[in-house]
């Protein structure tokens, strides 16, 4: 891989931090320079933690991501296609049985794209205002956590081990949506919402792993994307948070200034 001139060369005695030792318990000491520091990108591999074994699950690869979450979503719509199908499934029957709706198996497909949209929402949410909060220089602890979520990916942008979410965490994340999917809506009707949702995450992961390793094909939509994250991680870190699409960054005004596009 050709060395990109946007990227920083590391002198391991000269930076701020020790690469020879694991990061993330040292970008909190950076304080007001951290910012800066993290949107130098380097070209290099990131070590977070000294146990061997807590960096392995900080780490996936692409393929181990579309191992673990395919057999999750096949078999969880097919448990939810199979409950709606027995007919038990009402909407607002909590309230008032007699303008219950009920939901046959028919309404999955719906439900499903339901969730899949549902997810580039919160995809958009996530980046922007978690994956992108500005930790304040005097807090060690939230400097540390935005360098776990984010941070690390935006200082070294081409970690191949590190550009999809792993499934030990992301595991943690589904296990919450799925707890409030059950405890919000009835039976498998927020579930049947989650297994579009979980596919929605899948595109999103994939697509930004290809975003950073691909080579589409110029002026096609997946061309623009890429050249769209790219000016996000080198110029505008604070636009473009839409990773799957660009639709969000519409309504929220979060696009990235359209005369730098015309300019590149």
């Amino acid at each position: 891989m050709t060395m990109d001139p946007r990227y920083k060369s590391v002198d391991a005695d000269k930076d701020l931090v020790d690469w020879r030792k694991p990061l993330l318990w040292q970008v909190g000491h950076l304080g007001e320079k951290y910012n800066e520091w993290v949107h130098q990108p380097v070209d290099r591999p990131i070590r977070l933690f000294y146990s061997d074994f807590m960096e392995t699950l900080s780490k996936a690869t692409w393929y181990v991501v579309c191992m673990f979450w395919l057999p999750v979503m096949f078999l969880l719509s097919w448990h939810c296609y199979m409950t709606l199908a027995q007919g038990n499934t009402q909407l607002f029957s909590s309230f008032t049985s007699a303008y219950a709706i009920p939901i046959h198996k028919y309404w999955f497909p719906l439900l499903f794209l339901m969730g899949i949209f549902t997810w580039s929402l919160v995809e958009y949410l996530i980046h922007r205002f978690i994956f992108h909060m500005n930790p304040p220089a005097s807090s060690y602890y939230l400097i540390t956590l935005h360098f776990l979520l984010h941070g690390q990916h935006h200082k070294s942008p081409f970690d191949s081990s590190r550009l999809v979410f792993p499934p030990v965490p992301a595991s943690l994340l589904a296990l919450l949506f799925y707890v409030l999917a059950r405890v919000v809506c009835p039976g498998v009707f927020g579930v049947s919402i989650l297994c579009g949702g979980v596919c929605g995450y899948l595109i999103y992961d994939m697509m930004h792993y290809y975003l950073h390793y691909g080579s589409p094909r110029e002026g096609t939509y997946l061309y623009r994307l890429k050249i769209y994250h790219s000016k996000h991680h080198f110029e505008h870190q604070n636009a473009g948070f839409g990773i799957s699409s660009r639709f969000w960054d519409h309504p929220f005004q979060t696009l990235i200034p359209e005369e730098t596009a015309k300019k590149d």
